[in-house]
């Protein structure tokens, strides 16, 4: 039997994949390989920077600026992808392999209409029947839980929701019937509710259509739920790969069981921990294992030399010396005692909100809303998106005013609108936004941006003071003061994260109102910024509304809980309480679809 006879039975073959930079010797992704068989998923893990997409990429013979591809093959259906070019090469891409991208709203055209880009697809690929377009359409849109509706294929992607345009998306990657979808972190950023929604959509379509996946992602606890098998990536290699059950159950690779440690448990509030250091530029990669400068297990041996993959089981491999030692560590953090309950006096909140009702151009968003949020306490703010939530902590900094009722922040009044405040007022309550990007001047320097709300506040610093002032706060967010130089674009996503969070702590203030602060981040730098505020709540006193959509999280940093479901708090309380038994149906779903590991 010919090679490509024998890659037949497999929807997908890689062998030594390889990519390099494209001005100089240095690889970006190395000796990548995996085989798929037809309606199998492989979940590909690992921090920003680990080279996962860049191999999603390559398997569409595809390499972004600045790189190359360089070697190995892909065989999907017997084709290998990286001998193809021009026209030929476009043709199989769609129809023999699709891609499913990470933001659905930047890959739909805004100027046209979602029936048309859906039409779109199939003519590309040789579909010209209108009548069998429509029925094509029609039939995927039903895989896919959206209306094909002639009022729904009319409307712009902007007239959708986030979720709706995520399935759109995904149905236009398996409208043409491939034999691979490549899916890149399709559901980062989406509520728990509608991530539970698309990975449900993902497994039904790949089953029905026999179509294997690459589902793309740093969450180990989303693709655990999903994959028939796990590869971890890490530095451009592949340090793991093995069965989904078998890697979360019983990681051989000290980087794998990192990444099930720092993920929260919704289940149980348990020791969280990080993983330390940080990735090496690529042209500083490290002779012998590429984790060892990170691992607390490494030896002089691991640091010279090649490290040659271990079959542990059937199927599963590693690329570490010592897997029997780190087999023996705990899988995940020690299980912690119940916090404790808000003091008697929690009634009497430090924040205290009474009888608030927000609107946008007269649509009313929330609905006499009453919480209180006790001092030097962690109370979360939590629903899927559309809840409110977001409109509500806006509403208590000051950022949006279309409002009536009260609000009191230690007994003192708090105006609705940040132009009605005081200083006084405003140094006392400060915002951390979702993104971190879109919150930082990108073309002014994080000293400037931290020393900006000093100055605008009045605080009367000199030059010299301000300076201080910004090297004191950027040591306490764990940043080294040469940073203060730099520009947001120069710095990792977790690092301008941190930026927001001393920005904010300038104006020592007495309220901090947190929005989805961790939502788009990685694992494990979502946990380094939880064991951070913890950190400071502890140390500063402070009094925290964190506004999140996951339960998990509320679970390892929250004290208080208020569940909030279209403009209404549905129910309220500790946090073990509520999450332990909870009362209301949507606090109960909102559990269910909150991924999480299983060790049986």
């Amino acid at each position: 039997m010919t090679a490509v006879a024998a890659a037949v039975r497999h929807a997908i073959e890689v062998e030594g994949l390889r990519v390099d930079l494209a001005d100089r010797d240095v690889n970006v992704v190395r000796d990548i390989g995996f085989r798929l068989r037809p309606g199998q998923i492989l979940g590909v893990i690992g921090e920003s920077g680990s080279g996962k997409t860049t191999v999603g990429s390559a398997l569409l013979g595809y390499a972004r600026p600045g790189t190359h591809i360089t070697g190995g093959s892909v065989l999907v259906d017997g084709v290998d992808m990286l001998s193809l070019r021009g026209a030929e090469l476009r043709k199989r891409r769609g129809e023999l392999i699709s891609y499913v991208p990470q933001d659905p709203f930047s890959s739909l055209n805004p100027c046209r209409r979602l029936g048309a880009q859906l039409a779109e697809t199939l003519a590309v690929h040789g579909v010209d029947s209108r009548a069998e377009q429509r029925e094509r359409i029609a039939r995927m849109l039903d895989d896919v839980r959206l209306p094909s509706t002639k009022e729904f294929l009319r409307r712009y992607p902007h007239e959708i929701s986030g979720g709706q345009q995520q399935r759109v998306v995904i149905a236009m990657g398996f409208l043409c019937n491939p034999k691979v979808v490549v899916l890149d972190e399709p559901t980062t950023g989406l509520d728990v509710t509608t991530q539970a929604h698309v990975l449900r959509t993902v497994r039904e379509l790949c089953e029905r259509h026999r179509t294997a996946g690459v589902y793309v992602s740093h969450d180990l606890a989303v693709v655990g739920g999903l994959a028939d098998r796990i590869g971890v990536m890490y530095y451009g290699r592949l340090v793991e790969a093995g069965p989904a059950a078998t890697i979360v159950r019983n990681a051989g690779h000290p980087y794998s069981r990192g990444l099930i440690q720092v993920i929260p448990d919704p289940n149980q509030r348990r020791v969280l921990t990080s993983v330390r250091g940080r990735v090496a530029p690529l042209d500083e990669r490290p002779e012998g294992c590429v984790f060892a400068a990170r691992c607390d297990l490494a030896e002089p041996e691991c640091r010279t030399g090649e490290i040659k993959p271990v079959l542990l089981e059937d199927g599963h491999t590693t690329l570490c010396r010592r897997t029997e030692v780190v087999r023996t560590s705990p899988a995940v953090g020690a299980p912690l005692a119940p916090r404790e309950s808000a003091p008697e006096d929690a009634s009497q909140g430090f924040l205290s909100v009474r009888k608030l009702t927000a609107s946008y151009s007269g649509y009313r968003v929330l609905d006499d809303i009453n919480l209180e949020v006790p001092r030097g306490l962690v109370t979360a703010l939590v629903g899927e998106s559309g809840s409110g939530k977001t409109t509500m902590g806006r509403c208590i900094a000051g950022l949006h005013d279309e409002a009536t009722g009260t609000m009191t922040v230690g007994g003192s009044p708090l105006r609705f609108g940040a132009r009605n405040r005081s200083r006084e007022e405003r140094r006392a309550v400060q915002y951390i936004f979702q993104n971190a990007s879109e919150a930082l001047n990108p073309r002014r320097s994080i000293r400037d941006s931290i020393a900006e709300p000093l100055i605008t506040l009045g605080t009367g610093a000199s030059p010299a003071e301000l300076d201080r002032l910004v090297e004191s706060l950027l040591e306490d967010v764990a940043l080294n003061p040469r940073l203060a130089g730099r520009r947001p674009s120069e710095l990792s996503g977790g690092e301008r994260q941190r930026v927001t969070i001393a920005r904010a702590l300038a104006t020592d203030p007495s309220l901090l109102v947190c929005d989805e602060i961790t939502s788009a981040l990685d694992v494990s730098v979502q946990a380094e910024i939880l064991l951070l505020i913890e950190r400071l709540c502890a140390e500063k006193n402070l009094t925290l509304l964190f506004v999140t959509h996951n339960l998990a999280v509320v679970r390892a940093i929250a004290d208080r809980v208020a569940v909030l479901d279209a403009g209404v708090i549905v129910e309220e309380g500790a946090v073990d309480q509520v999450l332990d038994a909870p009362q209301h149906e949507y606090t109960q779903a909102l559990l269910k679809d909150t991924p999480a590991l299983s060790f049986e």
